[in-house]
């Protein structure tokens, strides 16, 4: 397989993550990739975190909404665990997506994911059902016991209906294994008051973010468009280190165009993330049902916001993208 240069300059030598970022500070949320017809891509998943790690993520989060948790088994989820840790060794960390809304079930999948190598858990809010705020904290704290790993609270309420209130996170900062929190309320107001009350490190799963939460203090990202511009993200974290904060809002600005059609289209991330790769050379394939490929028209957009950040495309990528198709298990 050939693959093409990413976009951005070459992340510095890593160094050991700070203790107010347990995971590092630049984290993708890895797609899942499939063959063809559907099957679960071992390989492929091993180059692309290989190639990810290289250019600059400091850990990976496997089996996320981007990954396609929904709809990958039990089994592919801990395939993927083991597959990636082999694969990139000690050079990253991986947090597995245990998340579900049966708390059984989630106990499960932390077992099984500390068992495959995960150096941590992302638990997400039990979704639909919509429990109230002490059922939303006594699930969290079950799957926290359950295992020895440290554990990221997952808080979307787009997706889960239930928001995990800023006095809920608060208790549950009190719990020794639950060290932190992938963000995407969309309350920076919220947030900052966990962050200014408790020791939890708060990582932005929402792109446009990344800059905004990380000069409150935030951990750092765990970002979908840094499966296709991963150097480009690690940037503005490497810019705001060094006391570059013109060069790092720059950065930010920069994406912002990218981020918009991969995020906030219409499509979901793990879609266009796929179209992305796909074109570019890099392990993807399908999406699985419900989901369904990007269109032409979709694609050409991404292509070219892509070459805008300095992204060199291979000849065929817009045949190779629109060619994805939709894999749907009978």
């Amino acid at each position: 397989m050939t693959a093409t240069s990413l976009p951005g300059a070459a992340p510095p030598p890593g160094a050991a993550p700070p203790a107010s970022a347990p995971f590092g500070r630049a984290l993708c949320a890895m797609i899942t990739p499939f063959t063809a017809s559907g099957v679960l891509d071992l390989d492929g998943a091993q180059l692309l975190a290989d190639r990810l790690v290289a250019d600059g993520c400091e850990g990976l989060v496997l089996s996320g909404t981007t990954g396609e948790s929904p709809t990958t088994s039990d089994a592919e989820k801990a395939a993927l665990v083991r597959a990636v840790r082999e694969a990139v060794g000690g050079r990253a960390t991986l947090v597995a997506g245990v998340g579900s809304n049966d708390t059984a079930h989630t106990a499960e999948l932390a077992l099984q994911a500390e068992k495959a190598g995960a150096d941590g858990l992302l638990v997400v809010t039990p979704y639909y059902s919509k429990p109230p705020q002490d059922a939303v904290e006594a699930h969290f704290r079950t799957v926290a016991d359950v295992s020895g790993l440290p554990v990221l609270l997952y808080d979307i309420p787009g997706r889960t209906g239930t928001r995990v209130e800023p006095d809920t996170m608060l208790r549950l900062a009190e719990h020794p294994r639950i060290v932190g929190v992938k963000d995407c309320a969309y309350d920076l107001l919220g947030s900052t008051k966990v962050m200014a009350h408790s020791d939890l490190a708060y990582y932005t799963g929402c792109d446009e973010f990344v800059l905004p939460l990380y000069a409150l203090g935030g951990a750092g990202y765990i970002s979908t468009v840094a499966n296709v511009a991963p150097r480009t993200l690690r940037a503005i974290v490497d810019a705001f280190d060094a006391g570059d904060t013109a060069g790092a809002a720059r950065g930010q600005r920069q994406l912002s165009e990218l981020i918009e059609l991969m995020m906030a289209s219409g499509l979901p991330g793990t879609v266009t993330a796929k179209a992305l790769l796909g074109a570019l050379g890099l392990p993807a394939g399908p999406v699985r049902a419900p989901l369904l490929p990007a269109d032409r028209k979709a694609v050409d957009g991404l292509l070219a916001a892509y070459e805008a950040l300095g992204g060199a495309l291979p000849a065929g990528a817009v045949q190779r993208a629109v060619s994805i198709g939709v894999h749907t298990r009978l």
